[in-house]
């Protein structure tokens, strides 16, 4: 990248640990010219190829990483956008930590030379009192910090920091490290191919935006049949057995219409269907429970379920105990998930319960539990139903539903 100045790093990782199994999942580099004026700016997000870890704190679920590029696909761009800069971030060490391990991993190498500034270690000097947290330094340079913990957020304001810094202190101090960025050998990119910038999926920007039934194609004509509607039928009964549809889930209905000649006006059609027999289901024994009026209501949401229809579904039905018997017996669709005794589970993840209490009470319950995913296996139970472990993925190839905890905890 032209003209000298620095670049201003911010990520968000699995964990606390890069020398162990923790992954970055987001990333933005910010460039800054010798005065701290910003001149460009770069996000995206990293999958993984684990578990996210800290949803709560990093607000990014993996169904959002499914499009991001793995950390190799990149490495060669964000070494571009690090050379003959001087790297800055807050709380440096960990930052440079989790760059120095993602970029062994990819087989290329920080140099050891590369200058590091530390904005959070600064701030003992240039600001004594203020607080070391990122909120305390730019509060007192009164620099806006919002929805903190997301890369970009965070890097433009650590970059405001800097500019902050260096307007209040002698610029000979800053232009040294400049000076020896310039003049560090970084090595030469690893691939000879295209930039992968164009690649980079910023937060917010992948297709799990869109719902999944606007991804459908809007076909004219529609050329399925009854056929390819009970196929589609039976994978969506699958897919709700838990009343959450993953990013995964949803690709796989888009992919099945597609492959099938279903439109979306059709699809539509079969939600209704589907969810007008689930109501008749519930219904069957004269009495809806909170659990199933629950059901409902998530099912109606997930399948874009008009509001008058489903509260004509949650009013009582006249229908005959014949009717209601019929329904009753009525066999699952071809292909729908069954779970029974003396089948197999695997949980992966980190749960909201210890993992050996929730196994022992599946084999209290009659169901086998084991550690690897195999054709044998019946469900995988995760922490994030879109999870981006290697059992997930392996789940995903052989066709074994993958649920999310809460279906677990009701199952149990």
């Amino acid at each position: 990248m032209p003209g000298p100045g620095f670049a201003v790093v911010d990520l968000e990782t699995t964990g606390l640990s890069p020398g162990a199994h923790e992954r970055v999942v987001e990333i933005a580099i910010v460039h800054a010219d010798k005065y701290g004026s910003v001149t460009g700016q770069w996000e995206t997000l990293v999958n993984p190829q684990r578990h996210v870890g800290a949803e709560h704190i990093h607000g990014i679920r993996a169904g959002d990483l499914i499009d991001a590029p793995a950390f190799a696909d990149i490495a060669d761009d964000v070494m571009d956008l690090l050379s003959g800069r001087v790297m800055v971030a807050h709380n440096a060490r960990f930052d440079r930590g989790f760059l120095t391990a993602e970029f062994g991993r990819a087989s290329r190498a920080l140099p050891d030379d590369a200058p590091t500034l530390c904005t959070m270690q600064l701030a003992r000097e240039l600001i004594p009192g203020a607080g070391r947290s990122l909120a305390d330094c730019c509060a007192a340079f009164d620099i806006a910090l919002e929805e903190a913990h997301r890369a970009a957020v965070d890097a433009r304001a650590t970059a405001e920091l800097l500019g902050g810094y260096i307007a209040s202190t002698a610029r000979e101090f800053w232009f040294s490290h400049i000076d020896r960025a310039l003049s560090v050998a970084w090595p030469s990119p690893a691939s000879s191919g295209a930039s992968a910038l164009a690649r980079w999926v910023a937060r917010g920007s992948s297709a799990a935006s869109v719902p999944f039934l606007q991804r459908i194609a809007d076909r004219m004509p529609d050329f399925s049949g009854p056929a390819e509607h009970v196929e589609y039928v039976a994978l969506l009964d699958r897919c709700l057995i838990d009343r959450h549809l993953s990013e995964h889930e949803s690709r796989q209905l888009v992919a099945l219409a597609e492959e099938l000649g279903i439109g979306r006006d059709t699809a539509a059609g079969l939600h209704a269907q589907y969810f007008d027999q689930f109501a008749a289901v519930a219904w069957a024994d004269g009495v809806l429970t909170s659990t199933e009026v629950a059901d409902l209501a998530a099912v109606a949401s997930l399948l874009h379920i008009p509001d008058t229809r489903l509260t004509a579904a949650l009013a009582p039905p006249a229908a005959t105990a014949a009717a209601q018997a019929a329904t009753t017996d009525a066999p699952p669709p071809p292909g729908a998930f069954v779970l029974s005794p003396g089948d197999t589970v695997v949980l992966t993840g980190d749960m909201s319960r210890p993992r050996a209490d929730l196994e022992a009470e599946l084999v209290a319950a009659g169901f086998r539990v084991a550690s690897a995913i195999s054709k044998k296996v019946a469900l995988l139970v995760a922490a994030d139903p879109d999870s981006l472990s290697g059992k997930a993925r392996k789940a995903r190839e052989y066709g074994i539903p993958v649920v999310g905890e809460e279906y677990l905890q009701r199952m149990l």
